[in-house]
């Protein structure tokens, strides 16, 4: 039950980290529900998490459970918490504490069982300093904490990171086999920065897979769009 934050910056797979723990707990035979708080309107947070009661508002026709309720018996991962509002964070912060959650409209809390991942590519501690982030729910959120590190810090497993991707990518597009990189791709993708980290190598894989398919992908597919070879174009007479 101990809740887990996940750092790291975008593009390092955190949502795959949080589908890991909750794969290898003993609520993998649960739901795993993922939210991104960022992308949901303040003002449909609290009935997006908690649900809400028939009447409750205008437009409420039906009762309607929540996140954390879909989320029973499994884990619920808040992807981006950092862009919770202040109002919000309190509201969640009772419902970690209590273990219980209240749908709009309603008069009594509902008990719930849920394991919480969090995520955030932003540097919540300092958040917290300058009061953008509740320091106690930051403490209930971040029991255990886990850093994704960005991909140019463990360049070794690059290979095995393109492997894994493209054998997804051979599985989507019912390839016969899985495509491998040559040393020299393999080289030229080391020496890639890679600032969106594993998200810009699976854009970069798809790419050259699409515009140069065959068995093995050389340096050449790999070159960025403004440098790719061109046929040289005709001149009019």
């Amino acid at each position: 039950m101990a809740p887990v934050l996940v750092t790291g910056e975008s593009g390092t797979g955190k949502e795959l980290i949080a589908r890991a723990l909750h794969a290898c707990s003993h609520r993998a035979d649960g739901p795993f529900v993922a939210v991104n708080c960022g992308a949901i309107p303040a003002d449909l947070l609290e009935s997006e998490l908690f649900g809400h009661r028939r009447g409750a508002f205008t437009g409420a026709n039906a009762d309607k459970p929540g996140l954390f309720q879909a989320a029973a018996g499994g884990t619920l991962f808040l992807d981006e918490v950092s862009d919770l509002p202040l109002p919000m964070q309190v509201k969640l912060l009772r419902a970690l504490q209590e273990r219980a959650v209240r749908p709009v409209g309603a008069t009594a809390e509902e008990a719930v069982d849920v394991r919480i991942v969090s995520a955030t590519h932003k540097d919540l501690a300092r958040l917290v300093q300058t009061g953008q982030f509740r320091h106690d729910l930051y403490y209930r959120l971040n029991v255990i904490p886990i850093h994704a590190p960005a991909l140019r810090d463990h360049p070794d497993d690059l290979a095995a990171i393109a492997h894994a991707v493209l054998a997804q990518l051979a599985r989507r597009d019912g390839l016969a086999q899985v495509p491998t990189l040559s040393p020299a791709a393999l080289q030229q993708l080391r020496a890639h920065p890679f600032p969106g980290n594993v998200r810009e190598l699976e854009n970069l894989l798809e790419r050259a897979l699409a515009l140069h398919p065959g068995p093995v992908l050389e340096a050449h597919a790999f070159l960025p769009p403004t440098q790719s070879p061109l046929p040289p174009t005709a001149t009019p007479d």
